[in-house]
C-alpha cells in the first residue's frame, strides 16, 4: 500500500491539507498525519482542529525505508515548517531520495528553504511571488520530476487528485474523481 506522510503545524490551510488527504485516503493510500513537537492537535488557520496521529519523529521511524509522498499543505503555518530542521531534512532526505514532494499555497517556500527549486518549474501562491519570482502562475498544479506544487486553496481538488494518479495511477485518480461527482474542466 503506498504511503503519504502529512505535516501538520497550527495554522495550516485547513483544505489544502483535508482535501488531499481525503482523497488519497479514498484512494486507498495510507496517510500518516504527523505533527512538530509533542502536541497532536493542531488548528488550522480558520481555526478546526484536527488530531495528528504521531509526531513527525515518530512517523520518520516508523517508516524507515521512507514514504511515497512528502504533503505540505500551505497557511500561515508555513513560517513554523521553514523554520523547522527537522522538516527541511526530511524535505531533502525525501527529494534526495526521488520520491514525490508535494507543496501548496505558500508550502513551496519550504522548498525554497530546502534549497530544491533551484532550475525547476513550480507554482505557488501570489503572495509569495517575492521570494519565488520564478511561480509559473497561471499554472493550478505543476509536476516536475519528483516535485508537485499547487496555487492554493482553490487549486487543492485539482492538487490532491494529481497526487493520487502519480501514486495509485490513472484509473485509481479517475474512479476517485468519479466517486466524488468532479466535473469535467470545459475551459470556462
Amino acid at each position: 500500500m503506498p504511503k503519504v506522510l502529512a505535516i501538520l503545524v497550527d495554522g495550516f490551510e485547513e483544505i489544502e491539507a483535508v482535501t488531499p488527504i481525503d482523497l488519497l485516503r479514498r484512494a486507498g493510500v495510507e496517510v500518516t498525519i504527523a505533527t512538530l513537537g509533542d502536541t497532536r492537535t493542531v488548528t488550522g488557520r480558520c481555526g478546526i482542529a484536527l488530531q495528528g496521529e504521531c509526531s513527525l519523529g515518530d512517523a520518520l521511524s516508523r517508516e524507515p525505508g521512507g514514504y511515497d509522498c512528502l504533503l505540505l499543505p500551505g497557511g500561515p503555518g508555513v513560517k513554523t515548517l521553514r523554520e523547522s530542521t527537522e522538516v527541511i531534512k526530511t524535505v531533502n532526505q525525501q527529494h534526495a531520495a526521488g520520491r514525490l514532494v508535494a507543496a501548496i499555497c505558500a508550502a513551496p517556500l519550504v522548498l525554497l528553504e530546502a534549497g530544491i527549486l533551484e532550475g525547476r518549474r513550480y507554482t505557488a501562491h501570489g503572495s509569495v511571488v517575492e521570494e519565488l519570482p520564478n511561480t509559473l502562475p497561471d499554472e493550478a498544479v505543476v509536476v516536475d520530476g519528483n516535485l508537485v506544487t499547487s496555487r492554493g486553496a482553490g487549486t487543492a481538488l485539482q492538487f490532491g487528485l494529481t497526487l493520487a494518479e502519480l501514486i495509485v495511477g490513472t484509473d485509481g485518480a479517475q474512479r476517485i474523481a468519479g466517486e466524488i461527482h468532479q466535473m469535467p474542466d470545459k475551459g470556462n
